[in-house]
């Protein structure tokens, strides 16, 4: 029997603040189903902080390398994967989708800090707050937002503009996005939909998310 020559797809999965790798059970097993093999990747978001968590999340890329070893994050997730991009040269190839991830910053966070309860977000906080500089150069990034505003982000956030109920639309921007879809999802709903899934996996395939 002929052995296939395609190479197997990693798909490294990050949740985000205050949840834990089981949350993305449901995403996994719809990506499975498209072909890419899932990896849950858990880590403490709150009482680590980023810096370790992207230390492991390198040293767990080379260890599914050569490649490809895409990245999906959820929120604080997808913030989490692009740092660890930006701070590591020579990982796998793979592109980067990031589900309804503050890319510009999180309101909420800072509407956290301003009612003194900043600690609620552990030692992610600074990373929430402030969002990304820029994007890893070299990588393919895309993101999924919602538009469904039903989340308790909006208790600390002015949402200056349509969102999720957690994070803006305008937040998940960067400069340097290859794609942006925005879905009637709520924030935890962008974990859960299938659509979702169906336009991750595509991404993942084309670097694009069909039209």
């Amino acid at each position: 029997m002929a052995l296939s020559s395609e190479p197997t797809e990693h798909v490294v999965l990050l949740h985000g603040v205050w949840m834990r790798g089981l949350t993305l059970v449901p995403l996994a097993r719809r990506l499975q189903a498209q072909g890419f093999v899932p990896h849950r990747f858990d880590y403490a978001s709150l009482l680590s902080g980023p810096a370790p968590s992207v230390d492991r999340l390198a040293a767990y890329m080379t260890s599914l390398g050569p490649g490809p070893v895409h990245l999906v994050g959820h929120s604080l997730g997808g913030l989490v994967a692009l740092e660890t991009l930006t701070s590591y040269h020579g990982l796998p190839p793979g592109r980067v989708v990031c589900l309804g991830s503050p890319l510009a910053g999180s309101g909420a966070a800072r509407g956290l800090a301003r009612n003194h309860l900043s600690a609620l977000l552990g030692r992610s906080g600074t990373l929430l707050r402030s969002g990304l500089h820029e994007l890893p150069r070299g990588r393919e990034v895309g993101v999924l937002a919602g538009s469904r505003a039903a989340g308790l982000g909006r208790l600390f956030n002015d949402m200056g503009g349509p969102g999720d109920g957690t994070v803006c639309i305008w937040e998940t921007q960067l400069p340097g996005l290859a794609d942006h879809r925005v879905l009637p999802v709520s924030h935890t709903g962008l974990i859960l939909s299938r659509a979702v899934a169906g336009l991750t996996a595509e991404f993942l395939r084309q670097g694009r998310f069909p039209r």
